[in-house]
Parts: structure tokens; C-alpha cells; sequence
């Protein structure tokens, strides 16, 4: 079984992948002030309530865009299975032609959305996942990262709304009832959700607008099951783009396939 690991700002996504079927998959919140054995016990309960055993773990593969939470992941898993994992980065072989200014500054993330997505659409592609930042890539064709666009995250917006104004409270992220509010609360949940839906239409309207044609539009996150429905645009959702794409790289590197 491959063990999958993606280090999100939020959430950590901990998957297990044998035969190429994602068998399960958990999330531990981030903790940027745990040890390596904090999270070396997450791990290892994560995998019992999931029945599987340290040794049923034949490798293992690290995505982080938190450097400071990275190190204590990866020497956990090392104490967790005892072999180093590969981790997505220079010199990891993608398949993607990154045509970015510097492209070592690209989330790993990112990368690995880009690469699940190739190989369940064709290209041209334009990306978007919806967790702590709702990110927009473009992939063209011949696998090439055109590059992109980071937005706040739909939760970060509204953290930042109601910290800011001293009269609006905490909400829940619930579908709205409809765009105009008759309350307080239904006119936040509007105007947030409603909001990151018309942001994401105007965005890739103009995303296009620039590109001077049409693209395949998936959408991946935390957040996509909540806002996509209330996009004009049609969408596709995919739950698991980041667990099948760290699959796939891990198969290209481990055979050596290019």
C-alpha cells in the first residue's frame, strides 16, 4: 500500500492507495508547533483505524506547502514505517512543462492537482481548489502550467468579515436561501457564498477572455461541494485530485517512466 500524504494549511490529507484505488483517506488538523512524534502518533492511529499495519506500507509519498510543519511530518512517517518518503519537488519527475517565472516556487500542490487532472481530461484545463486560498491554474496543451491566479479562501473571507465589524456574528456556511438576506446572517451567507461563486464565474471568464478559448473547468477542495453548485459555469468536481495525482507521481518516479 502507498501512503499519501499532502500537508495542507488547514488540514493534513492522509490517504492509503493500493492497486491504484484510494482504500482511505483522513485529515488531521495542521499544527505547526507539534513534534515529529505527535505527529508519528497521528499517523499510526490514523492507519489503525483504518486496519492497516505499519509494515502493510510499501512507500510513501510527502506533498507540503507548510515548510515549518514538513519536517516533523516527514521524520514521523520515517519513525512510523521506517523508510523515507519521496517528496514532491525539484527534481520529481511530472510530466508538466512548467512555463513559470521561477518555477521551484510553484505548490507542490498545485503540481499535483495539475497532473491528477491530465489524466482525466484533456488539456486545455483550467483548475481551481477551494481550501484555505481558492487557487485558479491553467494547464494548456502539451501538459504545459500556463500559471495562475491565488484568491482568499472562502473561510478566510469570511474569518476576516466577521473579525473586522463588531456587530456581525460567526456563521455557518449553509446554502443560502436566496441572494437578497432578510436577516443578518442570511445576508452574510449570501454575500459570502454567492460572492465566491460570481467571483469564480467572473474569474474564469476572464481567464478564457485571455486565454482566446474555452477550457475544461475542474474543481477540487474542501470547499467545492458548497460553492460549485452555485457557479453558472459548468464545473466538474473532483473529490480526490490530490491523492490520485501524489499516486501517479509516485508510480512515474518509482518505475523511472518519464
Amino acid at each position: 500500500m502507498l501512503l499519501a500524504i499532502d500537508i495542507g494549511n488547514t488540514n493534513i490529507v492522509i490517504g492509503g492507495i493500493r492497486d491504484n484505488q484510494i482504500v482511505f483517506e483522513a485529515r488531521v488538523a495542521t499544527d505547526r508547533i507539534k513534534t515529529s512524534d505527535q505527529y508519528a502518533v497521528d499517523i499510526k492511529n490514523v492507519l489503525s483505524l483504518f486496519d492497516t499495519k505499519p509494515e502493510d506500507i510499501e512507500g510513501c509519498i510527502i506533498s507540503s506547502v507548510v515548510p515549518p510543519v514538513f519536517n516533523s511530518v516527514r521524520t514521523g512517517v520515517i519513525k512510523v514505517i521506517g523508510k523515507p518518503p519521496m517528496v514532491v519537488g525539484p527534481g520529481v519527475k511530472t510530466g508538466l512543462n512548467i512555463q513559470m517565472d521561477t518555477p521551484s516556487q510553484v505548490g507542490s500542490d498545485r503540481i499535483v492537482i495539475a497532473v491528477a487532472a491530465l489524466a482525466e481530461y484533456e488539456p486545455p484545463l483550467t483548475l481551481l481548489d477551494l481550501g484555505t486560498a481558492t487557487t485558479i491554474e491553467v494547464v494548456g496543451t502539451g501538459n504545459t502550467y500556463l500559471g495562475g491566479c491565488i484568491i482568499p479562501g472562502v473561510r478566510v473571507s469570511l474569518e476576516a468579515l466577521t473579525s473586522r465589524t463588531a456587530q456581525l456574528p460567526g456563521i455557518s456556511l449553509d446554502k443560502p436561501r436566496r441572494v437578497i438576506g432578510k436577516n443578518t446572517v442570511d445576508c452574510m451567507r449570501s454575500g459570502v457564498m454567492y460572492g465566491a461563486a460570481a467571483m469564480i464565474d467572473g474569474m474564469l471568464d476572464r481567464v478564457e477572455e485571455e486565454l482566446g478559448y474555452s477550457t475544461t473547468v475542474v474543481a477540487t477542495g474542501g470547499m467545492a461541494q458548497f460553492i460549485i453548485p452555485l457557479c453558472r459555469r459548468e464545473i466538474k468536481v473532483e473529490r480526490d485530485l490530490l491523492l490520485k495525482g501524489l499516486n501517479i507521481i509516485y508510480q512515474k518516479n518509482r518505475s523511472g517512466k518519464k
